[in-house]
Parts: structure tokens; C-alpha cells; sequence
């Protein structure tokens, strides 16, 4: 595979049936590993998000387990730049995808 790629990551993939919500750190890894996000980070140079119509909440914690390894890996400004996300409805992200990063950015200085 080539380095100059974009790779989507559709989230109506991972809805659960009837669901207009993604909640939870169980759910957030649950997607990264079916997703193969952490892998698809290594090999395309961008990766983008889409957030299916009808969506009424995404918990930062889901999108904080979601993006755990990559966030850590890239940090914030790099992760912003390889990760672009397209909302299909209405849904606001950005406040608690920013809300994740920072807690993701967070533990790891406070870990490490």
C-alpha cells in the first residue's frame, strides 16, 4: 500500500442497530480495534472520519479510547492534520473530540 493514500473510517459501520449515539470507552475500543485505526495510521497519510447522519452525541470518552494510540503517537497538531473528519448531519464534534485529545494529552504527561 502506498504512503500518499486517504483511508476512510465510515462510523455508520460500527452503529450500533437504531442507535443516534457512540458512548463509552468500552464502545471507543471496541471500534479502534475492529477499524484497524492504529494500523491504517502507519499506512496512509490521511484518514478521514465520517460521522453518519442522525447521530445525537458522541461521549468524549468514546472518541478518547477511539483515538487513544494515534493522539499519543502524532499529538494533537498532527493528529488534526492526518485525521479529517466529515459530518453527514448536523452533529457538532469538535467540542468533545477536542475534550478527548487534551484528556488523551493529559494522562500521558501525567503518566509518563
Amino acid at each position: 500500500m502506498s504512503n500518499d493514500k486517504c483511508y476512510a473510517i465510515n462510523l455508520e459501520d460500527y452503529r450500533a442497530k437504531d442507535s443516534k449515539v457512540f458512548t463509552g470507552r468500552d464502545r471507543g475500543k471496541a471500534v479502534r480495534e475492529a477499524s484497524k485505526i492504529d494500523e491504517m495510521e502507519k499506512v496512509f497519510s490521511e484518514i478521514n472520519i465520517i460521522i453518519p447522519d442522525n447521530i445525537y452525541s458522541i461521549n468524549p470518552s468514546f472518541f478518547e479510547e477511539l483515538f487513544l494510540n494515534v493522539v499519543t503517537s502524532l499529538g494533537k497538531d498532527n493528529f488534526l492534520k492526518k485525521f479529517k473528519f466529515t459530518s453527514l448531519g448536523s452533529y457538532a464534534y469538535s467540542k468533545p473530540l477536542n475534550e478527548a485529545i487534551d484528556r488523551i494529552l493529559r494522562n500521558k504527561t501525567a503518566i509518563g
